[in-house]
């Protein structure tokens, strides 16, 4: 929970620096643009807000580990992801895109900033702790920053300590280290599939190769 202002507002502020006509560009994800990505980013913006205000009185049933859930690669048919395109070009104008993601970011910010750390929140059929929750959503802020500058060069990165932290919730879900030889980044890259390991990095891996990638839904 300490790392999540700091990855989130980073985020924030790297979208807003994103010059309109870059938003044609690839992301990191595979098969959107960055515009795709920004609208992701608004919906995930909405559901911080959304779960930081239901609470539950249950014990927890995860953590910010188990919270992930190991996926197949997408495939395309998932309703969701072929929304997300079709909503980001109905924004037209990249302003309209980030003037939104800057409204409920930075709601989700200061919600985030005004939860209790101890109390309990209720998402996806599962009770976490509101620590728990904004821990995991470390790890889904980093990525996505990575996949914003991931086909932008000029763009600023995820923090150093954000990008640590993410690793380690990342080692954490594998039950194993990455390599020390890895950068964090490489290390996420390449631990959820991002980025294919050349030679050098697959014998890196050992028997962590024939397990990655780990695709988090």
């Amino acid at each position: 929970m300490d790392h999540f202002p700091s990855a989130w507002t980073a985020l924030l502020s790297a979208v807003a620096e994103v010059p309109d006509e870059e938003f044609e560009r690839p992301s990191g994800c595979r098969g959107w643009l960055v515009r795709d990505l920004v609208c992701h980013l608004v919906i995930d913006a909405q559901d911080v807000l959304i779960t930081l205000v239901t609470p539950a009185d249950a014990e927890p049933t995860a953590d910010d580990v188990t919270y992930w859930r190991l996926v197949g690669p997408p495939t395309g048919e998932d309703p969701l992801d072929a929304l997300i395109p079709r909503l980001a070009a109905a924004y037209g104008e990249p302003e309209l895109l980030k003037f939104h993601l800057d409204d409920v970011g930075s709601a989700a910010g200061r919600a985030a900033r005004l939860a209790d750390p101890a109390g309990r929140v209720g998402t996806r059929g599962e009770v976490l702790t509101a620590r728990d929750y904004l821990s995991a959503y470390v790890l889904e802020a980093t990525l996505h920053h990575l996949d914003l500058v991931a086909h932008l060069p000029s763009a600023a990165g995820p923090p150093a300590a954000t990008l640590a932290a993410a690793r380690m919730s990342l080692e954490r879900i594998a039950g194993a280290p990455f390599p020390a030889s890895f950068s964090d980044g490489d290390a996420l890259l390449i631990g959820t599939g991002r980025r294919a390991p050349d030679a050098a990095e697959e014998a890196a891996l050992g028997g962590l190769a024939a397990r990655v990638p780990f695709i988090l839904g």
